[in-house]
């Protein structure tokens, strides 16, 4: 249940007939919302492993998509952040993309998922992303409408597909979320442990400096990560929603050393009243857009995050919880609802209007 998972949460509850079609499924991570809709898998998640290690079948996506049956919906919502745009819909139906990234694994971030594979997986990366490419961008064609989580998304569109998209935020349930009292005990760090997400940074940092951090997550980087922590770095491994509420409601700051797309993380600290300390990039650009709620670095580096930690206690005691809830509240679920629902009945009459001039 990470942040395109909750994307999709909340186009069900706009959209109560709909169903869902994925590459695989863990329904014993679903919310009860999603684990009550008709969900549809591809044959990948028959293959052995593939619930745990469907990354690694990268290659396969672009086949498992394009053989759901999908001629039955004359609207259909692509929640992307890898291939799923790539599904082939009805002639006349109408096609919306919500793009949470263009493929990083392919594009912006290959050299650095390439880094972290073993010489067999270099290789068939290798071979493997240039014919991704080249599907990536054709099935962009596929797409009637594109609309990006951010600004910073929006460009990547452009860049890689040479198309226009809107931008809507992502919906953040941020009154799920309490605020937190005095001061915090301890620096948080939640998320994927995975190279780029450079947590490393927020490790090391904490780790010299002496900080309590607390670390939430699981990803292939977990044993290097425990390797290079020192006594002041907790593990917590994978956690329930309300231990991870939990922490957030007592932390001093999230650490939020990588670039995101957009980041809904960062949004959930502050509904929590607590405060964000992100590198100058990406989706936090357009989240923690005030000293108000929080501080944004510019070196990617253990530096610039110690830098960023130490201007931030100096003007801690002076933050206003109240006044980081108020500003995550632009986020809200509610704001997103009024916004997609209202582009999908705008290209909904459109594409009507396009198709009857058409026949006429």
């Amino acid at each position: 249940m990470r942040g395109g998972e909750k994307v999709v949460e909340e186009l069900c509850r706009m959209f109560p007939e709909a169903e869902i079609f994925t590459l695989v499924c863990r329904p014993e991570r679903l919310s009860p919302l999603l684990q009550s809709r008709k969900i549809h898998t591809s044959f990948l998640q028959k293959i052995p492993g593939a619930k745990r290690h469907y990354t690694k079948m990268l290659p396969l996506m672009p086949f498992a998509l394009e053989q759901f049956d999908l001629q039955e919906f004359d609207l259909v919502i692509s929640s992307e952040s890898g291939p799923a745009k790539g599904i082939i819909t009805r002639a006349d139906a109408l096609h919306i993309c919500y793009c949470h990234s263009p493929m990083r694994y392919v594009w912006d971030q290959f050299h650095t998922y390439r880094r972290g594979l073993p010489w067999i997986g270099r290789m068939m990366m290798n071979i493997s992303a240039p014919i991704l490419r080249a599907w990536d961008v054709t099935t962009a064609a596929r797409v009637d409408k594109f609309v990006a989580n951010s600004a910073y998304v929006a460009h990547r569109i452009r860049r890689f597909y040479d198309r226009g998209a809107d931008v809507i935020h992502p919906p953040v349930a941020v009154d799920d979320f309490k605020l937190g009292e005095g001061k915090g005990e301890f620096y948080l760090y939640a998320g994927q442990l995975t190279a780029y997400k450079r947590p490393d940074i927020a490790v090391k940092a904490c780790t010299e400096s002496g900080r309590r951090l607390v670390v939430i997550g699981e990803g292939e980087q977990e044993a290097y990560l425990k390797s290079i922590a020192g006594p002041t770095v907790e593990f917590l491994g994978h956690q329930s929603f309300d231990s991870l509420r939990d922490h957030i409601s007592r932390c001093r700051a999230l650490l939020f050393p990588g670039v995101e797309d957009f980041g809904i993380l960062p949004v959930e600290v502050m509904a929590s009243g607590r405060p964000v300390l992100a590198y100058d990039a990406g989706g936090a650009r357009e989240t923690v857009s005030a000293p108000a709620v929080g501080l944004r670095f510019a070196r990617q580096t253990v530096e610039g995050l110690l830098g960023s930690i130490d201007a931030f206690e100096e003007i801690e005691k002076d933050m206003q919880p109240a006044l980081i809830r108020q500003h995550a509240q632009k986020f809200s679920a509610a704001v997103f609802r009024e916004r997609f629902g209202k582009l999908v009945d705008d290209n909904l009459a459109g594409h009507t209007d396009a198709q009857y001039r058409t026949r006429a």
